[in-house]
This record gives C-alpha cells, sequence and structure tokens, in this order.
C-alpha cells in the first residue's frame, strides 16, 4: 500500500439517466426518487457507494487489501472474524478492538474508504469514520416520472395458469424518468485518511470506480446511465485553503440558450468553470 494521502478534495460528479430509474424508493413502491417541493431528482449517498463497492470487487476480485466489507447478501459478523482470529492473542479487550478496526481498515477498501459501525457484541470491530463521503445527488432541473403498462406472457405455476382460464397474461406497470442530468458532490478529508490509512492508490481506483461504476451496473431499470463529468479540487495542505461550498460554487450547470423543451440528453446542458484566483487550490482533471 502507498502511504495515505495528504491532501484534501471535493469533487462534483454529473451522472445522467435516459428513460430509467436511477435509484427506487423501497417505501414508495420503487418509484424514483423526488424532492415533493421542487419535482428534482434524488439519488442517495449509499447508492452511489453501493455502485462503487461493485465496481472495486468486480475489478479487485477480493484481492486483499482491496476486499468489500458490506457486500451483497454478505453477514457482517463473519467478516469481521478474521479480524479477530488474527489477534487471537491479545488480552486486553479495548486494546483487542483498537487493533481489529486497523486490521479491518488495512483489509477493506470500503472500510478505510467510507467508514463502517463494526461495534456490536459480536466480533466487536468498533466504529470507523471514513475519509469519504458523498452527499445526495440532485437533479438539474425537475424530472417527471412516467409509468408504462408491461405484459408478462408467462406464469410460475400451473394452478396460476388454470385460473386465468388459459390466459396467462399479466400486466404490471414500470416507472421510469426519459431523462435527467444530476449533480452529486463529494468529499475526502486527509486528516481521516491518515485514520483509517486510505492511499494514493485507494485514492486512483475511487477515481476509476466513479468513472466507470455504470458499466457495470446495468439492469432493466438502469439501461442508459453514464458518468458525464468529474471535477475534481485538490488543496495544497490537509485542511484545505477555500470552504467546499465556495468551490461548489464556481460550476455551473445550465440549459444551452438554443436548447428548447424539456431536456432529453446530456448535450441539452452547458457547464461553466470559474478557474479565476483559485489561489492554493487547483482544478485537477475534467473527465468526460
Amino acid at each position: 500500500m502507498t502511504k495515505p494521502i495528504e491532501n484534501r478534495y471535493e469533487f462534483v460528479l454529473l451522472f445522467d439517466v435516459i428513460n430509467g430509474n436511477p435509484n427506487g424508493d423501497p417505501d414508495g413502491g420503487n418509484l424514483p426518487r423526488i424532492d415533493p417541493e421542487t419535482g428534482h431528482g434524488i439519488t442517495t449517498d449509499v447508492c452511489l457507494k453501493r455502485k462503487v463497492r461493485n465496481y472495486v470487487e468486480l475489478l479487485k476480485q477480493n484481492q486483499t487489501p482491496f476486499n468489500i466489507y458490506v457486500k451483497e447478501k454478505g453477514i457482517l459478523t463473519e467478516r469481521r472474524k478474521p479480524a479477530y482470529d488474527a489477534l487471537t492473542d491479545e488480552k486486553d479487550k479495548s486494546i483487542k478492538i483498537s487493533k481489529a478496526r486497523a486490521w479491518m481498515c488495512k483489509n477493506f477498501f470500503d472500510v478505510r474508504t467510507f467508514g463502517a459501525v463494526m461495534s456490536v457484541k459480536e466480533n466487536n470491530c468498533g466504529q470507523v469514520r471514513g475519509p469519504v463521503q458523498f452527499a445526495f445527488s440532485k437533479s438539474i432541473d425537475p424530472v417527471v416520472p412516467l409509468e408504462a403498462s408491461i405484459t408478462r406472457m408467462a406464469v410460475e405455476t400451473k394452478k396460476e395458469s388454470d385460473s386465468q382460464d388459459g390466459d396467462n397474461r399479466t400486466m404490471g406497470r414500470k416507472t421510469y424518468i426519459p431523462y435527467g442530468l444530476y449533480r452529486v458532490h463529494g468529499f475526502i478529508s486527509a486528516p481521516l485518511a491518515k485514520q483509517t490509512g486510505f492511499s494514493e492508490e485507494d485514492l486512483e481506483l475511487l477515481w476509476s470506480a466513479l468513472i466507470n461504476m455504470f458499466d457495470h451496473d446495468r439492469s432493466a431499470s438502469r439501461g442508459e446511465m453514464a458518468s458525464r463529468q468529474l471535477i475534481v479540487f485538490q488543496h495544497d495542505s490537509e485542511l484545505g485553503n477555500t470552504p467546499a461550498h465556495k468551490l461548489f460554487e464556481r460550476i455551473k450547470i445550465e440549459r444551452k440558450p438554443d436548447s428548447d423543451g424539456p431536456a432529453r440528453s446530456f448535450e441539452d446542458y452547458q457547464i461553466t468553470i470559474d478557474e479565476t484566483d483559485l489561489g492554493k487550490v487547483q482544478l485537477l482533471r475534467k473527465i468526460a
């Protein structure tokens, strides 16, 4: 592993969806999440973290130190057990938890990146506050969820078929957004990176995940999602040089003057970044 990062970062990720559902609400019939007061689409931070985890797991194939702790259908107590197996000779409980926490950070990418609450009775590994955090994302313009009727031509059982008098078709509904461009803000803390061991290698892996994660997350409801721009601000110190909100305010995403009607593609928007007087903050990259 390379040494922990020594600079603070903020970043803006722009991603879009075409005829899909970027983040369904399980409490709302899996409808796309929407701010009811403004009509803007929303995706949660954990939604994007899940995609980052899946990409890293796919790329690294569970190679140490890039294991994934929060896996789909994973049993967390069993994921923590190797940390305790490696520390069986430690008698002092508080020291054992501290060392177990360090072991988890060393071996699991998502623990040293996003943090984790592991302070439960069985295989207690304490809590880790991760250096990388996402806010909720929000669509640039209000979005309008639409519904399409769909038909299933088959049934699961003969009993179900007999009850339908030979007609196997059943009807359903599919909710989607015709188009939405979403913006999410991210934050990376160098002091917290020192505590977890989040390294320059981990940072490059995070950038790669944010750029490529949608290409490996296709489904019937997310057939066309893509990362469009990743804009990174790098400070020249651990604590940073400029408040994050002032950096984010430098990035404007607006409709192009000649774009009429509802937005239906990324080409309907223009991005402007005020790069003047950045001082000790560097605009690191802009990736399309």
